[in-house]
């Protein structure tokens, strides 16, 4: 039987399926996975830092909003010390993120074993950031995550015209007036958006698969924007509920695990049809 406060965490988990098969139909179409990524390790260190300041002050360092606000500073970080060792000439973008992701995600592990060690921050459950937990998450939890992941949505489709000119025909939407650069940046903070409310209930290790996975399944099933937009948001919100279904029903098992795993199902069998 399905508990109120699980039923909540499922709808939490469509509910950014649906953003990140959103939001990751113009991240894959713009060639933005692997900065994705990037963010999500990035994000570690902040998270840790946030539940070190919240045992220091002596409030709750599970509390959830701190530990978003957090990692979302450091992922923006790590954008940004991508960005910046990319502009140097000297390192490609590949490496850029490659150094960043590396660094920042060990830097995380080791604020991770400090806090684990410290009284008040034992029982954090700061590891499920890593692999995402859906059956250790609170309803209020979930629901924060639930309407940050719509925020995004709701962004997405107000920003539709903008992106679509973005990915398909940047030089010519620029000589018509957008703003390539503030609109670029737009992406990448909704892609950074969505990595922070994925966090608890996937992981960052897994979040940008949430992203890529029903993008790329919906890619090959269509040819125009507007039906892979659909299919993409479509296709995150049914892995986000199997994947959460499968976690809380099998105690133990990670569930950006689960809901990668369901989302690899769906594309493996997009890719089969494609081919018959």
């Amino acid at each position: 039987m399905i508990t109120h406060n699980t039923l909540v965490v499922v709808l939490g988990c469509a509910a950014l399926g649906v953003a990140a098969g959103a939001v990751g139909c113009f991240a894959l179409l713009r060639g933005r996975a692997l900065l994705a990524d990037a963010m999500g390790h990035a994000a570690l260190p902040g998270v840790v830092a946030a539940a070190l300041l919240g045992a220091w002050w002596g409030t709750d360092p599970r509390a959830l909003p701190p530990l978003l606000i957090g990692g979302a500073i450091a992922g923006a970080l790590g954008l940004w010390a991508v960005q910046a060792l990319s502009a140097t000439g000297r390192i490609r973008q590949d490496a850029a993120i490659a150094v960043v992701l590396a660094s920042f995600y060990a830097l995380g592990v080791v604020g991770l074993s400090v806090v684990q060690a410290m009284p008040a921050g034992a029982q954090a459950g700061l590891s499920h950031f890593i692999l995402g937990q859906a059956a250790t998450m609170r309803a209020e939890d979930a629901w924060a995550a639930g309407l940050l992941a719509l925020f995004c949505l709701a962004s997405t489709v107000a920003l539709f015209p903008r992106l679509r000119a973005l990915c398909f025909d940047a030089e010519f939407a620029a000589l018509q007036g957008l703003n390539i650069r503030r609109t670029d940046a737009a992406l990448m903070g909704l892609i950074l958006l969505v990595c922070i409310a994925g966090l608890p209930a996937v992981g960052l290790v897994l979040v940008v698969a949430l992203l890529v996975l029903p993008a790329a399944t919906a890619r090959m099933l269509n040819q125009r924007l507007p039906g892979m937009f659909m299919a993409s948001a479509a296709l995150g919100g049914i892995s986000g509920v199997l994947g959460a279904l499968l976690s809380a029903g099998h105690a133990g098992w990670p569930t950006g695990a689960a809901v990668v795993l369901v989302g690899t199902a769906f594309f493996v069998a997009s890719l089969m049809l494609r081919r018959a």
